[in-house]
């Protein structure tokens, strides 16, 4: 019987791999970390276990015993150690004896169910990565060895992946890509090249699926990934390992400069999206606590570094991550960073703003990502979805927005609802709660209309429908910003968001200017909600502390929110909080007669406690065609050791809306020292279009998509 060969390496780019041992580069740490991690786990006794809850130890087993013999194959390569590769020799042959006597798992999914996983999706990753262990180890195996791993375990999968399961094969979807990546790469590592063939083009061979169908339909033309960045960094580790599988055995592909470099562009806009301090936006479903150290974005780094080049803001990525992928594509991004630090310090990377387009062809709406550095360094981010739902993963968010500065995110996202393999709390999978509150617009920053959730939590009214990118705008270094409309999210009405960071010499960071208008003809409820963290300081307004609170609302998100506390402003609204140690001071207005704000938290109408107990307060108004405007000031400074405090007042002391038509909206701040008036156009416009607009007799003209004026106030001596 022909012997495989490792399908990730060549015997010589091995022997460079094992240059690195002993060595205190990253590679050299890298290599020295997988094999303590390794041999602690050879350590234990060897362990086949049946079915079990998702997210227990079953679970758990199964996925450490793909993960170390995908280690100990390479590792076997790099060290020849014997024992790495009787250690994957030993646990193949045990599943293989197993494998076939687990019927189909007893805990059923929304998901197909498979031997081992009670979705499908897991067992795709034990075939990706157990077939990429055996192609490492097939050398030093007998041929009834090979023989009883490819009948008892391999083909059963191949089979049940691509006959029994073929609708899910060539899904455009996470789950997808997972698929055709396990079926291409166990295909070649036992020689049955037919199946890398179906991987590439789908089962019937026409690109009606397939990888190359998959990285069209879901990665933008930017690179964006529909379903967002969590979901992203969990799509683009099958994604590069198996376009370098093409690379090395599909070389007519082209596969990274397909579809204009789609493998380069999408690894850069899932870079492009982080925090300055490496956390992902959770944006849609999504983990709050994910970020740029992720394995996947390990070898997506590390495969970007090889094919496309490396720069300061790919070194200081690999240098936060402080591990490259055990592959010669790490290797090269190992070297490039000990080039780097013998001639300079590697700093942080700094990522540009960009505005990352959406669809195959993107066309459908946008996701815009500003940052801004004040005087001291720090990084302001400005983050606004307006694109398309997202599939099943998506919220109901479109024009929401989050911001992060002083490494953390202030305006934030709650992210999913979801005990990530806690199996006691549903088995680790979404629960309820996730559609009743975490996927409802009130539980983001955005403005929920008459208590109703954004396409009425419709998925399909949802995804036939996206934003309309109106202006991004990032070039300036005083005032940087960018705006959208939706415009079919509610009957009878459209929205526009415009967004801005404006940086004033007498402001510590960047300001945070928002503009919201909603046109319609009849009269609605609006609630502009801000999730926050940390404890109010003061108000401007006297508010009612609610003895015995109620719910804010019966449905859409609103059953799970306690009203705790509630007021009503006389003119501007003023909240300010204390975060951390940095304050904030938010300022509302609108265009309606009056408002309320109230103060919620989330716990309500939740039994099994799966919410986290969060604040939000909601600036509330009524009103037919309204703006929404408002401004969030950063300042000051706590210490509650050293019993410290300062600027803990703001410096803008008021917002106004002056007026707003179908032709613009026209609003002034007032600071201690300046007045600034900001112009926006509401229609669609080039940035060489002349725009007037007359409010209380007097005149306001501008040219292109919007005008900032900023008038020194004279003060008096």
């Amino acid at each position: 019987m022909t012997k495989s060969s490792p399908i990730l390496l060549t015997q010589a780019e091995v022997s460079e791999l094992a240059k690195e041992l002993g060595r205190s580069s990253l590679m050299g740490k890298t290599i020295n970390a997988h094999t303590k991690d390794l041999e602690d786990f050879m350590a234990l006794p060897i362990d086949v276990p049946g079915h079990g809850e998702a997210g227990g130890y079953e679970h758990n087993r199964h996925k450490q015993n793909y993960t170390y013999m995908n280690l100990a194959g390479r590792l076997f390569q790099i060290t020849r150690e014997q024992r790495y590769a009787d250690f994957v020799i030993t646990l193949l042959e045990e599943y293989a004896e197993k494998y076939l006597t687990f019927d189909f798992h007893v805990q059923k999914n929304t998901n197909p169910t498979g031997r081992l996983f009670h979705q499908i999706l897991n067992e795709h990753c034990w075939l990706l990565y157990t077939s990429l262990a055996y192609s490492c180890v097939a050398e030093v195996m007998t041929d009834a060895q090979q023989e009883h791993i490819k009948i008892c375990i391999f083909e059963p999968m191949l089979d049940m992946f691509t006959v029994k399961y073929a609708h899910d094969f060539d899904r455009i979807h996470n789950h997808g890509i997972w698929a055709v990546a396990a079926v291409g790469i166990c295909g070649l590592a036992i020689g049955k090249r037919e199946y890398l063939d179906m991987a590439v083009y789908g089962i019937e061979r026409n690109n009606s699926g397939g990888f190359l169908a998959q990285i069209s339909q879901l990665f933008a033309p930017s690179g964006y990934y529909m379903e967002g960045p969590y979901y992203h960094r969990y799509a683009i580790r099958p994604t590069c390992l198996f376009a370098e599988v093409l690379h090395r055995h599909m070389p007519d592909v082209d596969i990274y400069n397909y579809k204009d470099k789609v493998i380069g562009n999408t690894v850069e806009a899932l870079l492009s999206t982080a925090y300055p301090n490496g956390q992902f936006p959770a944006l849609n479903d999504a983990s709050r606590t994910m970020s740029i150290s992720d394995m996947g974005v390990q070898v997506a780094v590390s495969v970007y570094s090889k094919h496309y080049g490396v720069d300061d803001n790919l070194l200081g990525m690999a240098k936060i991550q402080d591990r490259v992928w055990m592959h010669p594509c790490g290797l090269a991004l190992s070297r490039a960073l000990e080039q780097a630090e013998q001639k300079a310090n590697v700093g942080m990377p700094f990522w540009p703003s960009v505005e990352l387009n959406e669809g195959p062809d993107g066309t459908h709406g946008a996701q815009g990502f500003i940052r801004m550095q004040d005087k001291k360094g720090d990084v302001s981010q400005l983050v606004m979805n307006y694109g398309q739902h997202g599939m099943g993963h998506g919220n109901f968010d479109t024009l929401g927005i989050s911001f992060f500065n002083r490494g953390q995110e202030v305006l934030r996202e709650y992210g999913f609802a979801r005990w990530v393999n806690v199996e006691p709390k549903f088995g680790g999978r979404y629960l309820d709660e996730n559609k009743s509150y975490a996927r409802q617009t009130i539980a983001h920053n955005a403005v929920t209309v008459d208590e109703k959730c954004q396409n009425y939590f419709d998925v399909a009214r949802a995804d036939s429908v996206h934003g309309l990118p109106h202006f991004f705008s990032a070039d300036n270094n005083v005032i940087s910003g960018m705006s959208a409309f939706a415009n079919q999210h509610y009957d009878g009405l459209s929205m526009q968001r415009s967004v801005f960071m404006l940086a004033l010499d007498e402001l510590e960071s960047p300001l945070l200017i928002d503009l919201y208008r909603l046109a319609g003809e009849d009269e609605h409820q609006y609630d502009y909600s801000h999730q926050y963290e940390g404890q109010i300081i003061r108000t401007n307004f006297d508010y009612q502390s609610h003895q015995q609170v109620s719910t804010l609302g019966a449905d859409n998100g609103y059953q799970h929110l306690w009203n705790i506390a509630s007021g009503q402003p006389s003119d501007t609204a003023l909240v300010s909080w204390l975060q951390n140690n940095t304050y904030y001071t938010w300022l509302g207005t609108s265009s309606n007669a009056s408002s309320e704000v109230f103060f919620t938290r989330t716990g309500a109408n939740d039994p099994s406690f799966n919410l986290r107990s969060e604040p939000a307060f909601i600036y509330r108004t009524h009103g037919k065609t309204s703006l929404l405007a408002s401004v969030l000031e950063t300042h000051g400074y706590f210490n509650e050791e050293f019993e410290q405090s300062v600027n803990a007042r703001g410096k803008v002391i008021d917002i106004k809306v002056l007026g707003h038509d179908e032709v613009g909206s026209v609003v002034q701040i007032t600071t201690n020292n300046s007045l600034i008036t900001l112009m926006v156009s509401n229609q669609i416009t080039t940035e060489s279009s002349p725009h007037s607009m007359t409010v209380n007799q007097k005149d306001y003209q501008w040219t292109g998509p919007y005008a900032v004026d900023i008038t020194a106030i004279k003060q008096e001596k």
